[in-house]
């Protein structure tokens, strides 16, 4: 949840304060409902396991809407375990059956472990385990409590009160457990409920599942030491990129002169001086060692290689013998034969008996040699058992036959193996001087028994050997079929409700599988002993720790990133944990980083989540050696602030990084502070960064390279500082460099920047040649090494060519660059490629299609960088690209992608953003015809809007809601009570007079549109008022004209008149524009019409149409001329009597008739006498 709600710039910032408790993300669980749909679940199963109210497991079903226990019964005999056989069950009467208030079904880890491994069938488990009070388990000593005399030699006897020695750990829900007498000295299986638990002495009350080398199990399983601390911060600190040359940024060439910026970042003097202290120390320190180098050769070098061959030809010694096996050769037969009696004719356990009691029995292929077939082998090893029972060598006789059954069984020669273990088993006679050898035989014979199905045999012994298994610590695991054994151990500590005991069986599991490299069926048993674990009043122990590391890497290797981040965190936050342990989550981050992010390539985006345990790991470094790791950390969280563009934090643990450096090389040192000065320059501190630099030539430390690399730069920051000579020099120089080290890349790079540079200084055809000669050195090249510099210079390119007009090619460049940043998966890159090329067809050559395309690209990056706020805005674009064009798909199209913004809006809690896309849903619906969802959606945007308390952003979004209803077709009635009623009162409370003077001027057309002409005059007065006291003319005459209209249609002609004449006072003069003659034509001709139909002045109304007649001939319009010629002549012909001018003008109109293919002019006066409707202002202007 952290990973998908909070953004990735949020890691990168710590607390203000350390005893600020850090922000994190509180989920809250309804356990109560959580309980009852896992019940609902676990009765839509079937069969299910319960607690009963006398505190046993049993397996229950439902049966007509009741819960009802099964009944076990006897099993044949056959039936053996491992789940070779089913459980026989029955169903209880109906007095047994449990009502749903006492159903307590038990946890979801106990539901899947009984159903999917019945080791036994459920009459024995059952029947076995009974649920104890105490369920101790205890180390040290016993006190017999009954007097018990053995019949097997494996068992002790003994009396009442006698003292037994715990042999390993006393497990009480375990049927035996080890113990020797300590009046007699034997040892052998003692029941555990012949005995008590000596609780007087400090042993005997530990209660701890696991010994202390049991604990560092999982630690010791993951390998990640010391060795591979180093090489992963190596790896994420990126200090060879600084041996390499910077090329010039694109955007910095769009940025403002550096001289009018460059004070903004000038460091106060006191820091400054305490920085330049640090450099030059740190110069000092590097000289002196560099002195004491050449003064002095490191002693010891060669003892130290001696040591280690010693060392290395040591380790591979395993201390066993080594037998050459010649059966032609009697001597050397006899004499191999000899040694390996002597050797394992030992009767306590040894180092090097290991290899021959574990799973991969290494023991054979180490000692024997000279033989062909493992034939061969086996019958040396009889022809061993059989000198060992005549020279009676009893130890030597049973660890052969372990070795020849072991040989039998891998072959699947079980029934041979078989009598092997048991002769082996028999030879021991109860002896266990070497328990290991003891566990061996026994586990080894108990497996060839349950494979062979024999339950005679295996019935007796099962809970000897899971008892071995559960009570003796660092066995050693001699065959992959203790597994079962295991399980049955399980089994018995579940049902009898033991948390501890559960605890140790869950992990030998664990271990087990984890050595068998089964890491799926692993995963189920960490799982629940890390449950148990923080359950045992012990969640902030090492074994805590090491668990949930365990856990993530587990679920790491099953492509399950989150869940594996969420591991890491959990164990991040323990008290125990330590300073390998924070780098150790940095390492599985980093491993995640690529499924975290859907990158392909994790180690180019660093997961930000890092900086919190790099921080942890400076911390908690406390040793000497631990320090000696400060200063490289300090610059992994450098280069990972850098990678944000934080470039403030990024210096200070920079110097952080110099000051804590330990390294005598130069070299480091060097390169430490030229990052630096890079870093300086990046953030425009150029004098700062010139005098890093001018300190590190001066102190004569530096190579050719790194002298390369400060020429480099100082040109850089000279150009930012427009010292363009002195940049010119250093760069000239840098290049220099370049070709004498024959370093082609810094060559591409060093023209590149000259070609920057002569853009600055306006020499144009100069700088095409340089940076020409970059893209022709850099293709050459191995792009996914170098490929960030080489893309930088194709855009730098591209935006040169565009800005030269020549758009073609500037495009290409575009178009290179964003395929060269694909090919090497570099995702910054590929953003500002694709940035520009949106850029370029939304401006340069407008293409809506190809805007989109590129548009739903840089969605997909953005989505797979996890930038929220970038992908809100490109999904917003694409709405309005789709919207623009204007189709119903695309409306449906616009809509879908308004959504989805929406949906990130909301989760980054922008209000303003999340109301205008609220709204421009309702607008897209009301376009598309569903309108019941149009005031829905603009309800919640207005909604959202007004809970900011912002009256301006509130006034906007009623404004934006009734121009959802004005520019529409439909309901535009619906747009006046959100201009009159909300966002006008609002805009005359905020004094925002434009936007006041625009409502008004949509609240007359809209009311006009709806022939509400008194309540629109108000409004039309109002607009007029605003337009003077604002001075703009245009305003004004609008407002006027609109205002002659509603006295038009109130029949106030008269002042109709007067507003009109007002309107036309306001027209510039002489004319300007066509569209002013078209509008003096229009309302000299409505003029005309009202004095002559309205106010029946046909003198004047005459006036009115010469002077429109005058505007037309002016315009050259033939229509309106029709119209004006056919008015005067009507007036002439009919009121004024003028037939020689009536003659003339019917003969104009009749000419422009014949033109416009009008056929009848009819000169009757009464067509005319009507009310003239009102024209709108935007009417007039067509044309």
């Amino acid at each position: 949840m952290e990973n998908l709600l909070l953004d990735q710039a949020f890691w990168l910032f710590p607390p203000e304060e350390e005893e600020e408790e850090e922000t994190g993300i509180d989920v809250y669980i309804n356990e109560e409902s959580l309980n009852m749909m896992y019940k609902g679940l676990l009765m839509q199963e079937g069969t299910f396991f319960v607690l009963c109210p006398d505190n046993h497991i049993q397996e229950a079903a439902v049966v007509d809407g009741e819960v009802r226990v099964y009944q076990q019964r006897e099993s044949s005999p056959e039936d053996i375990p491992g789940g070779y056989a089913q459980n026989i069950k029955a169903l209880l009467s109906d007095k047994n059956t449990l009502p749903r208030s006492a159903l307590e079904p038990v946890s979801p880890f106990h539901q899947w472990f009984l159903k999917a491994h019945s080791i036994l069938e459920a009459g024995d488990v059952f029947s076995k385990v009974q649920c104890t009070v105490s369920n101790q388990i205890a180390v040290g000593f016993s006190v017999a409590v009954v007097d018990y005399r053995s019949d097997v030699p494996e068992e002790i006897s003994f009396r009442c009160g006698d003292r037994i020695k715990i042999i390993g750990s006393f497990i009480e829900c375990m049927q035996w457990f080890v113990g020797r007498h300590m009046l007699t000295g034997h040892t052998g299986f003692v029941k555990t409920c012949h005995v008590k638990a000596d609780t007087s002495g400090t042993e005997s009350s530990c209660l701890e599942f696991l010994a202390e080398e049991e604990k560092s199990f999982f630690t010791k399983e993951t390998n990640f030491d010391e060795e591979e601390a180093v090489h992963l911060l190596k790896q994420i600190s990126n200090k060879d990129l600084y041996t390499i040359y910077r090329v010039d940024k694109l955007e910095e060439l769009d940025s403002p002169p550096v001289q009018e910026k460059e004070h903004l970042w000038t460091l106060p003097n006191a820091r400054s001086s305490i920085i330049k202290g640090k450099v030059k120390e740190a110069l000092m320190k590097c000289q002196d060692a560099q002195h004491q180098f050449e003064e002095t050769e490191r002693p010891g070098d060669d003892k130290f290689e001696c040591a280690t061959q010693e060392t290395c030809s040591s380790s591979g010694d395993f201390g066993g013998p080594h037998l050459y096996i010649n059966q032609e050769e009697d001597t050397g037969g006899s004499e191999a034969l000899h040694s390996l009696l002597l050797f394992l004719n030992d009767k306590e356990y040894q180092i090097c008996f290991k290899n021959m009691y574990d799973l991969s029995c290494s023991f054979l292929d180490d000692s024997f040699h000279g033989y062909i077939e493992e034939e061969e082998l086996v019958r040396f090893l009889g022809l061993a058992r059989e000198t060992a029972k005549k020279a009676d060598m009893p130890w030597a006789l049973t660890r052969i036959c372990l070795l020849l059954g072991r040989l039998c069984a891998k072959k699947l020669k079980f029934s041979q193996a078989r009598v092997y273990f048991e002769e082996a088993l028999g030879v021991l006679g109860g002896d266990f001087s070497d328990i290991f050898l003891v566990m061996s035989v026994y586990t080894n014979l108990t497996a060839i028994y349950l494979k062979q199905k024999n339950k005679k045999k295996w019935a007796p012994i099962l809970d000897k050997v899971s008892s071995l298994l559960m009570g003796i610590p660092n066995y050693i695991c001699s065959t992959d079929m203790e597994t079962d054994i295991l399980k049955y151990a399980l089994r018995k500590t579940v049902l009898s409700q033991d948390m501890r005991s559960e605890a140790r069986a869950c992990f030998l599991l664990a271990k087990l599988y984890t050595n068998l490299r089964q890491r799926e069926e692993a995963l189920p048993f960490i799982e629940r002993l890390q449950i148990l674990n923080s359950s045992l009043d012990s969640p902030n122990s090492l074994l805590s720790v090491d668990c949930y590391f365990k856990l993530g890497d587990l679920y790491s290797q099953k492509c399950l990133p989150h869940i594996a981040l969420s591991c890491i965190m959990v164990a991040a936050s323990l008290k125990s944990s330590s300073f390998m342990d924070s780098l150790r989550s940095v390492d599985l981050i980093k491993k995640n980083s690529c499924r975290l992010s859907g990158l392909r390539e994790a180690n180019k985006v660093l997961p930000t989540q890092t900086a919190h345990f790099l921080r942890q790991a400076l911390s908690s470094a406390i040793t000497k050696k631990e320090q000696q790791y400060c200063s490289i950390i300090n610059l992994c969280l450098s280069e990972l602030y850098v990678h944000h563009r934080e470039y403030d934090q990024a210096i200070d643990y920079r110097i952080k990084a110099v000051s804590a450096s330990t390294s005598g090389d130069s070299r480091d040192i060097i390169t430490l502070l030229l990052s630096l000065a890079w870093l300086y320059v990046l953030s425009n501190q150029n004098t700062m960064a010139l005098d890093i630099m001018s300190s590190v030539l001066d102190s004569a430390l530096c190579t050719s390279p790194q002298r390369g690399v400060i020429y480099n730069m100082s040109g850089i920051a000279l150009r930012r500082t427009n010292e363009k000579k002195p940049a010119a020099e250093n760069l000239y120089k840098a290049l220099q460099v370049a070709k004498e080290t024959g370093m082609m890349q810094n060559q591409a790079v060093v023209l590149a920047n000259l070609g920057i540079l002569c853009l600055q200084s306006k020499a144009c055809t100069l700088a095409e040649h340089y940076l020409l000669s970059a893209v022709k050195l850099c293709s050459g090249l191995h792009h996914m090494e170098y490929g960030s510099d080489f893309i930088q210079v194709l855009l730098i390119l591209g935006s040169y060519y565009i800005n030269m007009t020549n758009t073609e090619t500037g495009r290409l460049y575009y178009e290179w660059a964003l395929l060269v940043s694909m090919e090497i998966n570099h995702f910054e890159s590929q953003l500002q490629a694709i940035q520009l090329l949106c850029w370029f067809y939304s401006t340069v050559a407008v293409n809506e299609a190809q805007c989109i395309i590129y548009n739903k690209y840089r969605l997909s990056l953005a989505q797979k960088v996890s930038d929220k706020v970038l992908e809100g805005q490109i999904l917003e674009t694409i709405s309005h690209l789709y919207f623009s064009l204007g189709t119903e798909r695309a409306y449906r199209s616009a809509l879908k992608y308004t959504k989805r913004s929406l949906g990130i809006f909301i989760d980054l809690q922008q209000k303003e953003k999340e109301a205008y896309s609220w709204l421009r849903a309702g607008r897209i619906y009301h376009i598309l015809g569903q309108k019941e969802l149009v005031d829905l959606y603009i309800q919640v945007a207005l909604d959202t809007a007004l809970c900011t308390g912002d009256p301006h952003l509130g006034m906007d979004l009623f404004e934006a809601a009734g121009d959802v209803f004005f520019n529409g077709t439909t309901e535009r009635e619906k747009a006046v009570s959100f201009y009159r009623d909300r966002a006008l009162p609002l805009a005359v409370k905020t004094g925002n007079i434009m936007a006041e003077l625009q409502l008004c001027n949509k609240l007359v057309e809209l009311l006009l549109h709806l022939k509400s002409y008194e309540e629109s005059l108000e409004y039309a007065k109002t607009s007029l008022a605003l337009s003077v006291s604002l001075g703009n003319h245009l305003n004004e005459r609008v407002a006027y004209h609109r205002l002659a209209g509603i006295y038009h249609h109130l029949g106030q002609c008269e002042l109709a008149e007067h507003f009109y004449l007002k309107a036309l006072s306001l027209c510039s003069s002489p004319l300007e524009f066509d569209e002013e003659a078209v509008y003096y034509v229009k309302v000299y001709l409505t003029l005309g019409d009202i004095i002559f139909y309205d106010l029946k002045d046909p003198f004047d109304a005459a006036g009115y149409y010469h002077l429109a007649l005058a505007a037309a001939m002016d315009l050259g319009n033939k229509k309106a001329q029709l119209k004006i010629y056919t008015r005067l002549a009507i007036i002439y012909h009919n009121f004024l009597v003028d037939r020689e001018l009536s003659l003339f003008f019917y003969q104009k109109a009749r000419t422009f008739a014949l033109e416009l293919n009008v056929r009848r002019i009819n000169l009757a006066p009464d067509q005319f006498y009507h009310t003239t409707s009102w024209i709108p202002f935007k009417m007039i202007t067509d044309k």
